[in-house]
């Protein structure tokens, strides 16, 4: 099941975009609850109550006195910590791309909606929560252990031994070479091989730079080792630039 928010001050396009994702949903069988919001903060406070959404269509322009949309994906990013749901910003001004940046949405559609570029957004968006769903297996001892590959910040190896880090704090254990763990089981889920004792999550990445990533949740930086600068910058690139549509 899909939890999808649609939030538009203009309750025509709130509908219409509704009868749209109604309809590709259906056509790709899946499973779905859509919720339709009229104003940014009527949103943000579902959210801050508790509620969960998957995915996000919000709109930028509300209101002279309604916090405008890209405010409220900062607050959800922010201050909520939550960059896992994907937002999509609709807009009929395509001068936001500076702006939005910072709030990393999965893509930036201008008004009138067009059917066919809401249903590439899904697609992408159905793309990059498969990945998410996928499971990461080591063993320790005897024993085989699976996690999701969503909750894993970065892999290290250290004294010997690789440790999972993962999003709420825990670790886990194993031994093994990191460079044919990154290869057979997180090169094609958006893990960027930094360093040849750090493969991170993409997704986990706040701020990228030459010489070093920072993570959510971790002050310190993670340096990018002299002779990966270049290849982790393209391939950073060429992720944002796929998950964007």
């Amino acid at each position: 099941m899909i939890m999808v928010a649609i939030c538009d001050d203009d309750m025509t396009i709130g509908a219409e975009l509704e009868r749209t994702l109604i309809r590709i949903f259906n056509n790709f069988h899946i499973e779905y609850n859509i919720d339709v919001f009229f104003s940014g903060e009527g949103l943000y406070r579902y959210m801050e109550a508790g509620s969960h959404y998957d995915l996000i269509f919000l709109d930028i322009e509300f209101a002279k006195n309604e916090v405008n949309g890209v405010e409220v994906g900062r607050r959800i990013r922010d201050v909520q910590q939550n960059d896992l749901v994907s937002i999509v910003f609709i807009s009929r001004i395509k001068d936001y791309s500076f702006e939005l940046f910072e709030v990393r949405p999965l893509n930036f559609i201008i008004k009138p909606l067009a059917y066919e570029v809401i249903e590439k957004t899904i697609k992408t968006y159905l793309k990059i929560s498969k990945l998410w769903s996928w499971e990461f297996s080591y063993r320790v001892g005897r024993d085989t252990f699976k996690v999701k590959i969503k909750d894993i910040m970065y892999l290290e190896s250290r004294n010997k031994k690789l440790v999972l880090n993962f999003s709420d704090g825990r670790i886990a254990e194993f031994y093994g070479s990191i460079k044919e763990v990154y290869h057979e089981q997180l090169e094609n889920v958006d893990f960027l091989f930094i360093h040849a004792s750090f493969a991170v999550n993409f997704d986990y990445i706040s701020v990228i730079r030459y010489d070093r990533v920072f993570l959510a949740d971790r002050e310190a930086p993670m340096l990018i080792s002299q002779g990966r600068r270049n290849e982790i910058r393209e391939k950073y690139c060429e992720i944002m630039k796929r998950r964007r549509v």
